[in-house]
């Protein structure tokens, strides 16, 4: 081989390295030393509650500071907003939940697509929720609640964390089935509805455990009716809806974590892998586990398999019910 074809292929080897090197550098992980965790709910809810959880471990497992972002506000649509539009390097993540990722797209315009702007990375927590009252109703029972209602049309308030949320959507659905007509109050979040619930500003709310339990132990709610399949371990006298009268009766909630869709598959995939890794881990799942949370680790085409599942479900009670954006 001649010194200037030697010369050329050394060229040409370096020039492969130097891309090779530049293609590595684009894909470290974590992208950047501190990561940005976006709840679309106010701080003391379920999401920032299992978000502030998950993100204390995830940093200490990538060696990074995992801050958790709290953009409340149009039912957690603001949030899901900031991250379809946001950085597409993987340094901002997005804790997103069931309304703004499945409902809400049948019921208002919005100036994102959830399966178009948003990839999925792995379901995060699966929960149910509880219809509690406060105790000034004076209401003790699931039935009592039904009766009330069905006794006084439109003056049964229930609070939500926002229009197109899974609360939302649970008392929706409980009108509907139960042929009662109440009244949707929307919030910010799950601390702000529990604060005008405990005020006695609204009677109802369908809240998660994590944000009533405390409120429950004391007396100053009553818990009613559980909106998932099956009875909570942490309040097994509770019945469901389900078992309550109206078989088939199922509105549980979730967040998932998801990101930007231009945001490189090999970072989006190495963020399964590692956030997974946090949800398998024994301490987190007996914190989460201690709140009503249940994790529920997967893979990303799962995650985007599960979605499409749920669109079409809450579409088809959407369009029934002829829900709007309020």
């Amino acid at each position: 081989m001649t010194v200037m074809k030697k010369n050329t292929l050394n060229i040409f080897l370096c020039i492969a390295l130097g891309l090779l090197g530049h293609s590595a550098s684009a894909q470290e992980f974590p992208p950047k030393k501190t990561i940005t965790l976006v709840v679309g709910f106010a701080a003391g809810g379920a999401a920032d509650t299992a978000a502030r959880i998950i993100s204390k471990k995830l940093g200490e497992n990538i060696g990074a500071n995992v801050v958790v972002d709290n953009r409340g506000g149009a039912g957690g649509n603001i949030a899901h907003q900031f991250a379809a539009n946001g950085p597409t390097d993987g340094s901002t993540i997005l804790f997103g939940s069931v309304g703004p990722l499945t409902i809400a797209p049948h019921m208002m315009k919005l100036s994102y697509d959830p399966f178009k702007d948003l990839s999925p990375i792995t379901m995060g927590v699966n929960f149910p929720n509880i219809l509690v009252v406060n105790s000034g109703t004076g209401i003790k029972t699931f039935a009592e609640y039904i009766a009330y209602a069905k006794k006084n049309p439109k003056k049964l308030e229930y609070a939500s964390t926002g229009p197109g949320s899974a609360s939302h959507l649970a008392g929706e659905l409980l009108d509907e089935m139960a042929g009662i007509d109440t009244v949707h109050i929307p919030y910010k979040g799950g601390a702000p509805a529990m604060q005008d619930l405990l005020g006695e500003r609204v009677a109802a709310y369908f809240s998660t455990y994590s944000t009533a339990q405390a409120y429950i132990d004391n007396g100053k709610l009553i818990p009613l009716a559980v909106t998932g399949p099956q009875r909570l371990k942490s309040l097994p006298k509770v019945p469901t809806i389900a078992e309550s009268g109206y078989p088939g009766f199922n509105a549980t909630n979730w967040y998932a974590f998801v990101a930007s869709s231009k945001v490189p598959e090999g970072i989006l995939d190495r963020w399964n892998v590692e956030i997974v890794k946090v949800l398998k881990s024994p301490d987190v799942v007996k914190q989460l586990n201690e709140h009503g949370l249940t994790p529920m680790p997967g893979s990303r085409d799962e995650l985007a398999k599960y979605m499409t599942k749920e669109s079409t479900t809450w579409g088809r009670i959407i369009r029934e019910r002829k829900i709007t954006g309020e």
